[in-house]
């Protein structure tokens, strides 16, 4: 795993933020917009990973990091579920449920990942030593 000094250079974080910028974009028009309580939330889900990926590297050590990257997961995983509810209303197709149904898996298990990296690695504050 490369080291990393900003939480914008986390991989994880990076694709978390294209997914956002997905999900702003999908919910802008059609039905979808709409629908303001999905459109809000799934709209909030996306955005809380990336910010708990960054909240938790900005805080004091692993155990902190590794409780926000485990939040980050879980809203990765209520982005799914939401997709779900997307696909069922019709305010999305299938190819696009999949597409960003993956990225959501994707993440997840970088999120995943990095939280067993964190396990073995001395971590202090913003920085990996």
């Amino acid at each position: 795993m490369s080291t990393f000094n900003r939480f914008e250079d986390i991989e994880a974080w990076q694709l978390a933020r294209s997914l956002c910028k997905e999900i702003y974009h999908l919910t802008f028009d059609g039905m979808f917009a709409k629908d303001f309580a999905l459109r809000d939330q799934i709209r909030r889900a996306s955005g809380s990973v990336m910010d708990n990926i960054a909240e938790g590297f900005e805080r004091d050590g692993a155990n902190e990091f590794k409780q926000f990257l485990s939040i980050a997961k879980g809203s990765a995983g209520e982005v799914k579920s939401q997709l779900y509810r997307a696909l069922d209303c019709g305010y999305i197709t299938q190819v696009q449920f999949d597409d960003l149904s993956g990225k959501a898996t994707q993440i997840g298990g970088k999120l995943s990942n990095l939280m067993k990296y964190l396990k073995t690695t001395p971590f202090k504050g913003s920085k990996f030593n």
